[in-house]
């Protein structure tokens, strides 16, 4: 079985594309579905097996294109024919790119194009190091197109409604287009064989069968992305791109193949994690491609047993007869996996999505293959409090099926906290705990993370004394507090003479001290901030480290009530990759959010994108997610970390 992934923007036609494919010999099996994200498809072409992976589109998506693409032996970027659109594809191209795998680009709905295919070609080449290369040019009739030319083969197909293509004379007035474009590719071809490049010089003509032989070497080596036209609605073109799979795609063997040059742990891998899910009353389940040899039930994977699995066939049907329905009712396959299949494990918790398998271990997939930071933050609260336990048990394993969701919990309320990739990752969380765990829950800001500081020094003494039948409490101590440096933290000094607090009781009262601050007056942890022990009183019987202890406390306590509080935010330093398109419309935005902007810079290695470097309140994170997804169309993403706190006056507060 060969694997391709499907991926692209929304509402570029994908899910129209794997079904047009996999109807052309209807020969398909059972698609398999994972909460509305990814589907697999497998299907059956000229009695050879594939699967196709398609990933939804969207930027909250695309962190299931990672463990698909590291599963598959290519893919197919689908997108729209429309120049103005390109940009949705910028953050696909990327990944290709990163990625190394075999990539075709289809140019969906050629027949509702009203431009030029070169002014698509070119929109898209902004984002991509690669080359674009078209393989087929389109034949028009007025502003419709009704055709393509293969500048391979040189053949011409007129497209027919819902069916093959028929083949046609080459149109004259096509001719001298066809002979430059097919010039153009094969001078792009040349770039990556000398011998090419010498006939060309040469002015010698170029075989279809050589110059077929070469774009697959090309296209396997990952050098080139060849762009194929049509209108999988109508199928056309559909035909054409699955042929240029089968003869071109490579077989399993060079996915492991490229999985093992890409660092240690990859080099054994026996299978990886495409898709995963939580079916109700069957529990987690994972489809694994076997990469190498074979799988069976019971097979030691990742460091434990198999359980069950379901080969999954163009039929639909396990290796011995069993449905594979991905609904939750398979019947394990004993017969197991051949190299490059796909099925469906069950009663195999230790699998999750996001990792390579060996038998002995597991490793973490390439870093093109992460998801992108998951930025967007909240905190998951039951609705009804007897299913604390049950949500707790039950984020455990989502995270297990979602590389993308990050699970925490929340210093502040000690709430469960989720990093998660913005509101609709949000929302499709929430339905999963519902519909698959039974539980209700709801998604709620995390509390602003605020500190407090002093802006002068003040002195205090403080005595602890308590006397109520048995040992006594006392306590006397006189310290100092001054602010320190924004950043400095937290500071303690004694200048204790003469042994007025002995030194065994000297750390109870830093104790004290520290307790007092992280508590704060107004509920808000004291930074940045240093005190001093300089002097005291003790008691030779009624002393204790509790007494100096709860006078080190009291004292701070005491102490932060003569003095003017200031209030501290934290401030984030953000890194905003964005296609350059959309970089000076981020300015507006940041300010919009009370940031300040550090500067702008061509992001290395990446074509067609920049990254913004900006200061931002940590409680405007939340904000940015959603004006980042409208101000670049989905596109942009951003990571960040903790910078520095900073004084925050009244009314002056980003928006949360």
């Amino acid at each position: 079985m060969r694997v391709f992934t499907i991926l692209g923007p929304s509402q570029s036609g994908k899910t129209t594309l794997a079904r047009a494919l996999a109807d052309l010999d209807g020969a398909m099996g059972k698609r398999q579905e994972t909460a509305t994200v990814a589907a697999m498809q497998p299907f059956s072409f000229m009695g050879e097996d594939w699967a196709a992976i398609e990933i939804a589109g969207g930027a909250e998506n695309q962190a299931q294109v990672g463990p698909a693409l590291t599963a598959s032996d290519a893919a197919v970027l689908c997108v729209s024919a429309d120049p103005e659109a390109a940009v949705l594809a910028a953050p696909y191209l990327r990944q290709l790119e990163e990625s190394g795998i075999p990539a075709f680009l289809f140019i969906n709905r050629i027949d509702q194009a009203t431009g030029r295919i070169a002014d698509i070609v070119a929109a898209l080449q902004t984002y991509s190091n690669h080359s674009i290369v078209l393989r087929q040019v389109p034949i028009r009739e007025g502003d419709q197109v009704v055709g393509a030319v293969d500048l391979i083969s040189e053949r011409a197909w007129k497209y027919i409604e819902g069916q093959p293509s028929a083949l046609i004379e080459l149109p004259p007035d096509m001719q001298q287009r066809e002979k430059q474009a097919r010039g153009e590719m094969l001078e792009a071809l040349a770039d990556f064989d000398d011998h090419l490049l010498q006939e060309l010089i040469e002015d010698r003509e170029v075989l279809a069968e050589e110059a077929y032989d070469i774009a697959t070497r090309v296209l396997q080596h990952g050098d080139l992305f060849p762009a194929l036209l049509g209108a999988a609605e109508h199928s056309n073109g559909v035909l054409r791109l699955m042929k240029s799979l089968r003869h071109e795609v490579p077989q399993v063997a060079a996915t492991r193949a490229r999985l093992a040059k890409l660092g240690e742990g990859l080099a054994d891998v026996v299978a990886v994690g495409c898709m995963a899910d939580q079916v109700k009353h069957l529990g987690k389940t994972v489809l694994l491609r076997a990469l190498d040899g074979g799988l069976e039930q019971g097979d030691a994977v990742g460091g434990s047993t198999l359980g069950g699995l379901t080969g999954l066939t163009a039929a639909g049907e396990g290796r011995n007869g069993d449905p594979g329905n991905g609904s939750g009712s398979t019947t394990p396959s004993r017969a197991g996996l051949s190299a490059g299949d796909i099925g469906q494990a069950v009663k195999s918790d230790h699998l999750n999505l996001g990792y390579c398998y060996s038998a002995n271990g597991s490793a973490g997939l390439p870093d093109w293959a992460q998801p992108r930071p998951s930025t967007y933050r909240r905190l998951v609260i039951p609705v009804h409090e007897r299913d604390e336990t049950r949500l707790s048990a039950a984020l455990d394993r989502l995270v297990g099926i979602d590389p993308a969701v990050q699970l925490e919990q929340d210093a502040i309320s000690g709430r469960a906290l989720l990093h998660l990739q913005g509101p609709l990752h949000l929302r499709r969380v929430l339905i999963t705990l519902e519909t698959e765990f039974g539980v209700e829950a709801i998604g709620e800001r995390v509390p602003p993370a605020f500190c407090e500081t002093i802006n002068k020094p003040i002195e205090l003494r403080y005595r602890h004394r308590k006397q109520s039948g048995g040992a006594g409490q006392f306590a006397d101590v006189l310290i100092e507090i001054r602010p320190l440096p924004r950043g400095e933290g937290f500071q303690f000094h004694e200048t204790v003479k003469g042994g007025a607090v002995p030194r065994a009781y000297i750390p109870s009262v830093e104790a004290g001290v520290r307790e007092a601050l992280r508590e704060g007056n107004n509920g808000h942890p004291l930074v940045d901030v240093a005190v001093t022990l300089k002097d005291g009183k003790h008691h030779a019987v009624d002393s204790s480290d509790f007494a100096f202890r709860m006078a080190g406390k009291n004292a701070v306590r005491s102490a932060l009530e003569k003095v003017d509080i200031v209030l501290l935010q934290p401030i984030m330093k953000v890194s905003i990759h964005v296609p350059s398109v959309f970089s000076g419309g981020l300015i507006p935005v940041v300010s919009s959010l009370k940031g300040q902007v550090l500067g702008f810079a061509t992001e290395e290695g990446a074509a067609g994108w920049d990254v913004l470097e900006v200061l931002l309140p940590l409680v405007a994170q939340d904000a940015l997610c959603h004006n980042l997804a409208s101000a670049t169309r989905g596109t942009g993403w951003f990571e960040a970390s903790f910078d520095h706190y900073e004084e925050t006056r009244q009314g002056e507060l980003a928006p949360a």
